[in-house]
């Protein structure tokens, strides 16, 4: 039986193949250079000081900012954690991806943030950015791979854009949720009292929002994690080459190894930033109570609307 393909084939790949090599990376490789440069001064800062810092006031500093966040327990875990990654030979490795993780969500935030909130602002501009966070989403991370390694080359730098790319639509989506559902009549009190466009946001809008902000931080640091390790197929370090290198030599124990690690930080950091959401959105609960006390009539209960005059 003949298919549409046996009469006209299309050949996508071979177009594609011509656009990136024949014009996009001849004339826009300066461009690419140009962004790895934050990219490498940050990551460079970031691991050199990790590495740096001694094991033990490492994991003390880390287990006193789990303390004050996230409670006891997960202080405790953390403590556990850090000093079993070492026992067990991995600490480097451990803080050379905790210094991308770090680095990714560094610039997720930058970028993230500004963009969610002035797509919550526009609904034009929402309806652009929309398809396209659909889909970064929902292309495979093996298929990032291939048009970083083509426009930036191999090594720890194009695995942490590729990293950065991949964790960025969380934080964009649910900083736009978090400003869109702002409640109304904390908006209406704001105006009444003559808050300006940047004080709204400041003072109203992003306080409130928080918790949605850190839940989509949240989400980032994790597919951050996630994608570091896929990206040491391009060249980047830490544990996710211990994973790959043992998995290539068939090397059971040290994939597990690496992999027990990767677990073990990513429950550090997920018990961390959760715990920062969580105390955060009792000061933005006061807030809103405040506020909203100034729409209320007097004598109403507290969530009754304020009647129209």
């Amino acid at each position: 039986m003949i298919s549409p393909s046996d009469i006209a084939a299309i050949p996508l790949d071979d177009w594609i193949n011509v656009v990136v090599r024949e014009w996009l990376v001849p004339n826009f490789r300066p461009f690419f250079r140009a962004m790895q440069l934050p990219v490498s001064a940050v990551l460079g800062w970031l691991d050199a000081f990790f590495n740096f810092v001694p094991m033990l006031v490492f994991t003390a500093v880390l287990g006193l900012v789990a303390d004050r966040t996230a409670g006891r327990g997960v202080a405790i875990f953390t403590l556990v954690a850090l000093v079993f990654i070492d026992l067990i030979g991995l600490w480097p490795e451990t803080m050379t991806t905790l210094s991308m993780i770090v680095t990714s969500v560094f610039f997720c935030t930058a970028i993230g943030i500004p963009v969610g909130i002035l797509a919550a602002r526009s609904d034009r501009l929402w309806t652009v950015v929309r398809p396209i966070l659909d889909i970064m989403q929902t292309i495979p991370s093996f298929v990032y791979l291939v048009p970083i390694v083509m426009l930036f080359g191999v090594g720890m730098v194009p695995g942490i854009i590729a990293t950065t790319i991949f964790a960025l639509p969380p934080i964009i989506r649910l900083t736009n949720l978090g400003i869109r559902n702002v409640r109304a009549d904390l908006i209406e009190a704001a105006e009444a009292f003559g808050s300006t466009p940047w004080q709204m946001l400041r003072d109203v809008q992003f306080p409130m929002a928080l918790r949605t902000i850190m839940a989509g931080l949240n989400q980032s640091l994790m597919l951050s994690l996630s994608m570091v390790v896929i990206a040491a197929l391009i060249g980047a370090g830490g544990l996710g080459l211990t994973v790959y290198t043992g998995l290539g030599r068939l090397d059971v124990g040290g994939a597990t190894a690496g992999g027990i690690g990767i677990v073990l930080l990513a429950i550090i950091l997920d018990r961390i930033t959760q715990g920062l959401g969580e105390r955060r959105s009792v000061a933005t609960t006061s807030l809103a109570g405040t506020l909203a006390g100034f729409f209320r009539p007097r004598g109403a209960p507290v969530g009754e609307p304020r009647k129209a005059n």
